[in-house]
C-alpha cells in the first residue's frame, strides 16, 4: 500500500509539472502510425520515426539524456519487431534484428549516434517488410513449409517430416508446393541452404568444412559443386571477394575455422 501511495504521489507530482511546461507526450495514434507505415513497408515510416523519436513530445525515462534515448530506442525496436511480426515476418528474423540492434545501441557513445541507429533500424525493418509483402503470397501450408525450413536449415529436412509440419501428405504436398512456387521443394531447401552459406562465408570465418557439416551437405566437394552451380564461384572463391569483419571482438563466434 505504501508502494502504491508513492506511486500515486510521483504521478500527481509529474502531471503538475507537465502542465505548467504544456508538455504533453504524443497520443496512442500518432505513436502507432509510424509502426503501421512500417508494416505496410511504407518509405514514409522512416521520415515519421525520425519524428516522433527526436520531437519534443518524445517520453523521459532517465534525467541522462544519452540514458534516456537509449530506454527509448530499446522501447522503439521491440514495436517495430512486434508489428513486423504481426504483418509476416520471420519471428526469428525479427527477434535476431532487434537483439542485433540493441546490442548496436549498447555501443552508441552520443545521442546523435543513436538517432542515426534509430533511422537504419526504422528503414532497415521498413525495406524487409515491403520486399516481404511484394513477395507472392502463399497457402498456409507452404507458408509453413517454408518458415519450417528457414529455422531448421542445419536439420536433415525429409518431404515426409514437412508433410507431417504441413498436415499433408508427401505426395500433396510436393505437387502444392511446387505449383504455387514453381520449384520442387527439394530445389527450394537447397537454394535456401546456398544462401545461408553465402552469409556464413561473407560475415563468419567458420571454415568452409563446418559450414558444409551445419548445413547437411555430404561433403565438402558436394558443397563445393552446388554452391558454384547456383553462385558461379567456389566458397573459397566467394569468400575471398566478399568477406566482412562483420563481428567485433566481444561478438565473435564460439566456432571459428580457416577463411
Amino acid at each position: 500500500m505504501a508502494v502504491n501511495r508513492q506511486i500515486e504521489q510521483s504521478l500527481a507530482r509529474l502531471t503538475l509539472e507537465q502542465r505548467e511546461r504544456h508538455f504533453h507526450h504524443h497520443s496512442y495514434r500518432e505513436d502507432l502510425r509510424q509502426y503501421e507505415l512500417m508494416r505496410r513497408g511504407d518509405p514514409d515510416a522512416v521520415a515519421e520515426g525520425e519524428r516522433m523519436f527526436r520531437g519534443p513530445n518524445t517520453g523521459s525515462l532517465s534525467d541522462d539524456p544519452l540514458t534516456n534515448y537509449r530506454y527509448l530506442f530499446v522501447s522503439a525496436v521491440t514495436m517495430a519487431c512486434r508489428f513486423c511480426m504481426e504483418g509476416g515476418m520471420d519471428s526469428e528474423i525479427a527477434y535476431n534484428l532487434s537483439d542485433l540492434y540493441i546490442r548496436k545501441m549498447d555501443r552508441c557513445e552520443s545521442v546523435e549516434e543513436i538517432f542515426s541507429l534509430h533511422s537504419a533500424m526504422f528503414s532497415d525493418f521498413t525495406s524487409r517488410m515491403g520486399a516481404l509483402i511484394r513477395e507472392k503470397t502463399y497457402s498456409l501450408p507452404v507458408h509453413k513449409v517454408m518458415e519450417y525450413i528457414s529455422r531448421r536449415l542445419q536439420d536433415p529436412l525429409t518431404v515426409e517430416h514437412l508433410a507431417e509440419v504441413a498436415g499433408l501428405t508427401p505426395s500433396y504436398l510436393s505437387t502444392l508446393f511446387k505449383k504455387e512456387t514453381g520449384i520442387a521443394l527439394s530445389e527450394y531447401i537447397r537454394r535456401e541452404r546456398i544462401d545461408m552459406a553465402g552469409q556464413l562465408l561473407q560475415y563468419t570465418d567458420y571454415s568452409c568444412t563446418d559450414i558444409a557439416e551445419y548445413l547437411c551437405f555430404s561433403s565438402d566437394s558436394h558443397f563445393s559443386r552446388v554452391f558454384r552451380e547456383y553462385v558461379g564461384l567456389t566458397p573459397t572463391e566467394y569468400r575471398k571477394r566478399n568477406f566482412q569483419r562483420f563481428w567485433n571482438k566481444d561478438e565473435t563466434p564460439e566456432r571459428s575455422g580457416s577463411k
